[in-house]
């Protein structure tokens, strides 16, 4: 399973309707749902970005089609990344010379 962490800017539309960012967000949840992307966590931030939402995905397609599908309404833009647990980052220097 792979996990991703995504920053999130609201666009003046976003910023307009912010009052509903919290439906805004149980609605991804259940999108996500049928995407098969499983969002563990959002978070509301101060500063540079406006939420953060960690995801855990099977399908790296669905996963893009979900975050195309939510920018596409207008709301937010995103930065994605892709984020790797101890055990993974272990594998991964296993390779390294």
């Amino acid at each position: 399973m792979a996990t991703y962490v995504t920053l999130f800017n609201f666009t003046e539309k976003g910023a307009r309707e912010i009052k509903d960012t919290v439906k805004r967000v149980e609605a991804a949840k259940a999108a996500a749902k049928q995407f098969g992307v499983t969002i563990k966590e959002v978070l509301w931030l101060q500063g540079q970005y406006d939420l953060v939402a960690i995801t855990e995905v099977t399908d790296e397609i669905a996963a893009a089609a979900l975050t195309l599908n939510t920018i596409k309404l207008g709301n937010s833009r995103t930065q994605t990344m892709r984020a790797f647990t101890a055990a993974e980052m272990a594998k991964i220097l296993e390779k390294v010379n």
